[in-house]
């Protein structure tokens, strides 16, 4: 490898990527379909079209739509791709503070658009291997062999006596370089003697031997002194001139100092490396530090931007803890109220006419295909929910303001709090019939009821007897929930003349072909009975009987499934809250709605 080789990352053989005409990976192909996409709490999961394209992900709302433009689109060149923890076919791409949830039909769906945007992403030049290849710097070989130049000890900022060590070793490189030139010269000149030595030497002893006898007649040899004359040692000092012995001593005093040079620079750059390691310990425990506190802000911020993502809602492995739960539902509660008391009034002054029929129109069960169910529920109601529970240790009291008193049972099945409610309250001023009539007709729902978004009637059995489906506004975070429910209103006579008559409405979900579970909603089950006796108290003297000589007696039991999971703590203190307030509200309502009118027996 010649010295002026140069070494690049981005050449090596490992570091190639195949690419097609356009500059883009082979195999990072484009990409559409259908993918279900997080929009809001209203609509829920929507089906999308979305297509990735050119390090682009974008979406509208169907196939047919692409022409007039996308809803959205996210640049995939700083996107992170999350595969969901729990659900198998869902994947959340984020980029910022700008968040996509998505889910695939499949898993294996999944993994196929994690991958092409993975592809894509890497195309684009941001946070990939190749891409740190392909951008990596030049190193070459010269420059490496070059680094005891005075230039490349540039970057030691502190302390001068490196650089001055480094340029002694240049000195002593070009001396070094000198004497072995020199060394060199000698040694070619020492050869080139020998060798004419030798020649020379051959043809003076064939000359002496054709000139002069080796022996005398006595057969002694003869003297060859004056031969040893003619080949007299060379002497070093005759070749070229140069002191081999003082040239040798140089050499050694050279080398001697460079390696006391190398000592030296050996040990400052021990202690440079010291002081830097001193420095990188530093920057790197900074740069640690710094480190969690962005991916801190970074989760505090994504839990503040996208805190009503569908992670953040109701379900067993919602990120929100059951305090965080509690605080946001009684928060959405209180909210609800403050706009329930500046429109209540305005309820109360609406003049709604919705004509009462006779009252025996409530003492038969009616025709229709739930009339033995409807039947079997009043039956119910009548014998096990008139049942004084004070001594029961089965029920708790939970409440108890004035006449009001709420007792609970704690139930609880696969985790789903099921917990049936019973609360008793004594009215003055109203009938069981009038309480009956306003809780059972839907002409006056909205004017009580404030946690109704909207309701309709699906279908009417009977003049006491209709099919209800109601949802119930959504009380972040927890998931919205429908009600599909008959509601019938009874009267049951008594059988003693001395015990007042007994005013029924029951409501328990039933299922109907008109009303089927939307997408958004949780199907919540009830079986709720309010059941009402009018107590009338003896007017003085001949006056007739007013609201001032009548109490009702009113028995509320629920039984409610929400149908889907919330924490068990938070269901019960809004239960413990909310029931009582319904009780008030409602008894309040049918009061001012019959102060001054004719009493409904």
């Amino acid at each position: 490898m010649s010295d002026n080789q140069s070494w690049n990352s981005s050449g090596s053989e490992e570091d190639a990527e195949p690419r097609d005409e356009s500059g883009h990976l082979v195999g990072c192909v484009d990409l559409s379909g259908v993918l279900s996409k997080w929009t809001n709490y209203i609509h829920g999961w929507q089906d999308r079209w979305v297509v990735l394209k050119n390090n682009t992900l974008s979406y509208y709302k169907s196939q047919d739509e692409t022409e007039y433009g996308c809803r959205g689109s996210l640049c995939l060149s700083k996107a992170v791709v999350t595969p969901h923890e729990f659900d198998e076919c869902r994947l959340d791409i984020s980029v910022n503070d700008s968040v996509w949830y998505l889910r695939a039909q499949d898993p294996e769906h999944r993994h196929q658009w994690i991958d092409s945007v993975e592809l894509h992403r890497a195309d684009s030049g941001y946070g990939s291997e190749s891409s740190l290849r392909r951008h990596g710097s030049m190193l070459s070989l010269t420059s490496a062999t070059s680094g005891f130049s005075a230039t490349s000890t540039s970057s030691f900022k502190k302390g001068h006596s490196l650089r001055e060590k480094l340029a002694e070793m240049e000195t002593f490189r070009d001396i070094l370089c000198r004497q072995v030139d020199t060394l060199q010269k000698y040694f070619d000149g020492c050869s080139d003697a020998v060798s004419k030595d030798e020649l020379q030497r051959d043809k003076i002893v064939e000359d002496d031997e054709d000139d002069f006898p080796n022996t005398r007649p006595d057969g002694e040899f003869l003297n060859h002194g004056s031969k040893e004359k003619v080949f007299q040692a060379v002497s070093p000092k005759g070749i070229n001139g140069i002191d081999f012995k003082g040239e040798a001593i140089t050499f050694k005093a050279t080398t001697a100092g460079i390696l006391a040079t190398l000592s030296h620079c050996i040990d400052l750059m021990v202690k440079r490396e010291d002081s830097w390691q001193k420095r990188v310990d530093k920057e790197t425990e900074k740069r640690r530090r710094i480190e969690e506190g962005y991916k801190s802000a970074l989760n505090d911020m994504k839990k503040k931007s996208h805190f009503r993502g569908p992670d953040y809602e109701e379900g067993p492995n919602s990120l929100i803890n059951e305090d965080e739960f509690f605080d946001a539902v009684e928060a959405a509660l209180d909210r609800q109220d403050k706009i329930e008391e500046q429109s209540h009034t305005e309820k109360i002054r609406i003049h709604r006419s919705s004509p009462v029929p006779p009252g025996d129109v409530y003492s038969s069960v009616g025709t229709h295909r739930f009339s033995e169910k409807v039947e079997e529920m009043v039956q119910n109601h009548m014998t096990y929910s008139l049942q004084d529970v004070g001594g029961d240790a089965n029920w708790q009291l939970v409440v108890e303001e004035g006449e009001m008193k709420v007792y609970r049972r704690e139930v609880e099945e696969n985790g789903i709090v099921l917990d049936p409610l019973k609360a008793t309250h004594s009215v003055k001023g109203v009938t069981g019939h009038e309480v009956c009539h306003f809780f059972w007709d839907t002409a006056y729902r909205n004017d009580w009821e404030t946690t109704i978004e909207n309701f309709n009637v699906v279908e009417t059995l009977s003049e006491n007897a209709t099919v209800v489906y109601q949802t119930h506004k959504r009380v972040w975070p927890a998931s919205q929930r429908d009600v599909l429910y008959l509601s019938a209103m009874r009267k049951i006579l008594s059988n003693n003349e001395n015990d007042p008559d007994t005013w029924l409405v029951c409501n328990f979900s039933v299922d109907h072909d008109d009303a089927q579970p939307p997408g958004r909603c949780v199907r919540a089950k009830i079986n709720i009975g309010m059941i009402c006796q009018t107590l009338v108290s003896p007017p003085e003297g001949d006056k007739e009987i007013s609201r001032d000589n009548i109490l009702c007696k009113i028995t509320y039991v629920a039984n409610v499934n929400p149908g889907g999971w919330a924490p068990a703590s938070v269901l019960r203190a809004v239960a413990k809250r909310e029931y009582p307030k319904f009780l008030k509200r409602f008894t309040s309502y049918v009061q001012e709605k019959t102060a001054g009118k004719p009493i409904l027996f």
